[in-house]
């Protein structure tokens, strides 16, 4: 068994992204497609009449998405999934759950490579008895999404998508030391280096634990686990100094929050 080709699925309802990884798995000996499917329903059916080991998985196709045909499959665990998109939004979903791979269009050899090698790993420690709960984690997890926002400590993003480069970085919110508005756009400060996102301040605002994140300026989030010293600066405003040295102004329109935050008057 462990001579034997990997028998792989692509499911892609665009031709050219089917024709695609054909060809990209074409070269790799080990490898045996052994179909295509180009919407949720024909990608359904392949996978119930003859499951493959290795499934290429678009996550918007017609009629079912990809995240609706794992959950109608009996033993979805069976089965490795790479994800492939050309929208950076589900990639939270994704590896938050510990997918084997996300690649985001258009993607270069060398990133479908780097996922293939990954995936044939993923195969190669299944045969080998080696236990994965992965896609058991995900659909796990599709079925509670609809709760999650509400729940205790998972209505609060954990992690950021950062697409860069024709793939997807996870930032940990955690790491976050303060937020700066951009136009149209928000800086995220993380140590020395930095990232822009296309966010408006009012909606991170809104997805960021309060109990860490605070608003003190109308163009400023700051990670309140970072300050290490609060100075009195002009009527009441104050400016915040982090960890990093970076200083920050507090205008007084904001100054609860950060009382209400720390628990105490300032």
């Amino acid at each position: 068994m462990s001579d034997a080709r990997i028998r792989t699925l692509i499911a892609d309802d665009e031709p050219a992204a089917r024709a695609s990884i054909r060809a990209l798995l074409g070269s790799d000996p080990e490898i045996q497609v052994v179909g295509e499917a180009r919407d949720g329903a024909s990608t359904l059916r392949n996978l119930q009449h003859e499951p493959p080991e290795l499934l290429f998985l678009d996550v918007q196709m017609p009629g079912l998405d990809g995240f609706s045909v794992l959950k109608r499959l009996e033993a979805p665990e069976r089965i490795v999934v790479v994800f492939v998109t050309a929208y950076d939004e589900y990639a939270l979903q994704a590896f938050d759950v510990h997918a084997v791979d996300y690649l985001l269009k258009p993607f270069d050899d060398a990133r479908f490579r780097l996922a293939l090698s990954r995936a044939k790993q993923e195969v190669r420690q299944r045969r080998l008895g080696i236990a994965s709960d992965r896609l058991v984690a995900l659909l796990e997890s599709l079925g509670r999404r609809g709760n999650e926002a509400a729940a205790a400590g998972e209505r609060y993003l954990r992690r950021i998508a950062i697409k860069s480069g024709g793939r997807v970085t996870l930032l940990p919110v955690r790491d976050i030391d303060w937020i700066e508005a951009e136009g149209d756009y928000i800086r995220l400060h993380v140590g020395k280096v930095s990232h822009l996102l296309r966010e408006t301040m009012r909606k991170i605002e809104a997805e960021l634990d309060p109990a860490r994140f605070v608003r003190i300026h109308r163009s400023t989030i700051v990670n309140i686990e970072r300050i290490t010293e609060l100075h009195p600066y002009f009527k009441g405003e104050y400016e915040a100094v982090l960890l990093d040295g970076s200083r920050l102004k507090l205008s007084r329109g904001y100054k609860d929050r950060l009382e209400q935050a720390l628990g105490r008057p300032l």
